[in-house]
């Protein structure tokens, strides 16, 4: 400040403005107190925006010892960065320190932390976490409830989700990829990535009250090493069809879901393919970056023989000539039938026994898969056909897509023909 007055060069200035001061007032009056002498009580909501104040005014070792530079690092190495709940406080009112709170590492340090006690073992857990509610409300971090872990009652996998969804999904994507590089389970990174959306996209509606049920499930089947208990995901459909949502909010969404998207784990069954679908659904309408799309479609592609036909039926967002998007539909079953290839023509490194009952077991796989896709698409047509403005061309291509061994029986093919010359005979005359 002194050196502030001195370069002004004004005689008559009894008035300094730092309106860029990091923590804003709140920060600056603990600063002062602190330099009168005061006693200041340094807690999780005030410690990050002090730090950044500190670093600001040049409150260093230099000056003085135990400076407030100094007292507050010590603060956040020793108290915060050992407790879970401030570790998460402190991340989360870094939100309107950027970028200081990047600078000084206290994001960093802060995912780091949150990440070791989430790999944590759920049996060694001994510290406060807010647990998942029985219904997923709007988020508000402050109001964290204490549900404190006993011999009694086991620690869910899933006990870290509802803390890390308050936070802001920058934060969250760097929480996340710290978890990735200490080896959580993908299932697991999967499932919370899922519940964040379910809580954050306010353009998917639950149709259920049991979201956060269906996503605990589905991590506990999937560590299981299964996944047949899973009915779908989310079970969410998007809100609207409106062509201009609102700016701000269409562009934060657009913003989630595109990070979403770059930090689903690589493996298959790492979150539903319900899930999946309702996330292109929206990806589309709040127009993605293509590639990132193209991405989702890839990963649907993997796993599109556990799609339903509700999620299927995604409408045409651009202004094309059919209600739904048919051509989406095409590119997702030319990836599923991409992988089915790959998958099949994998395996070169194995004894001839081995190679062998994998190829039997592949094979099998392969032709399960393929036939509930084939019904899928049989049923996706019979839907479709009903728009009139959907083109022969694009209802032979789709049909044809699959090959004839795909399906053991043509009556879903011959119904889905049936409804598009009704429809084609109705309009003619």
């Amino acid at each position: 400040m002194n050196r502030l007055i001195y370069e002004s060069r004004d005689s008559e200035l009894n008035k300094i403005v730092l309106d860029d001061l990091p923590g804003g007032p709140e920060a600056f009056e603990l600063a002062a107190k602190f330099c009168y002498g005061i006693a200041v009580d340094l807690t999780a909501s005030n410690i990050s925006g002090l730090r950044c104040a500190a670093e600001y005014l040049e409150m260093t070792e230099d000056l003085e010892e135990g400076n407030l530079i100094f007292k507050t690092e010590a603060f956040l190495s020793y108290v915060v960065l050992s407790s879970w709940r401030d570790s998460i406080i402190v991340l989360k009112s870094c939100e309107k320190l950027s970028p200081w709170a990047e600078n000084l590492q206290i994001v960093r340090r802060c995912s780091e932390s949150i990440a070791w006690k989430a790999c944590a073992n759920p049996k060694g857990i001994r510290w406060a976490y807010t647990g998942r509610p029985p219904k997923i409300s709007s988020p508000k971090w402050n109001d964290m409830k204490d549900s404190s872990p006993s011999r009694s009652q086991p620690v869910p996998p899933d006990w870290w989700f509802e803390d890390v969804s308050i936070l802001r999904i920058d934060h969250f994507v760097r929480v996340v990829t710290a978890i990735k590089v200490k080896g959580m389970r993908f299932e697991l990174i999967g499932a919370a990535i899922m519940h964040y959306a379910a809580k954050w996209l306010t353009g998917l509606i639950r149709e259920s009250s049991g979201t956060a049920d269906e996503i605990s499930s589905y991590s506990a089947s999937n560590s299981n090493g299964s996944c047949s208990s899973w009915k779908g995901g989310l079970h969410m459909i998007v809100a609207g069809m409106k062509d201009d949502p609102p700016t701000v909010q269409a562009k934060d969404q657009r913003m989630i879901i595109e990070s979403l998207i770059s930090i689903i784990p690589p493996q298959k069954d790492s979150v539903s393919c319900s899930f999946l679908l309702r996330l292109l659904r929206m990806a589309n309408m709040l127009k993605v970056a293509p590639a990132l799309v193209t991405e989702l479609e890839k990963r649907v592609g993997m796993q599109f023989e556990q799609a339903t036909l509700a999620d299927l039926l995604i409408p045409a967002y651009s202004k094309g000539e059919t209600l739904y998007d048919v051509d989406l539909v095409q590119r997702l079953l030319e990836h599923f039938l991409v992988q089915e290839q790959t998958e099949s023509s994998s395996p070169s490194r194995q004894s001839f026994s081995d190679k062998h009952m994998y190829d039997a077991s592949q094979r099998g796989n392969g032709t399960s898969a393929k036939m509930r896709v084939a019904r899928l698409v049989d049923g996706y047509l019979t839907e479709v056909a009903r728009d009139r403005n959907l083109s022969l061309t694009k209802f032979q291509v789709l049909a044809e897509a699959l090959p004839e061994s795909a399906r053991t029986c043509d009556d879903g093919l011959y119904r889905a023909i049936d409804s598009y010359l009704k429809v084609i005979s109705n309009f003619c005359y």
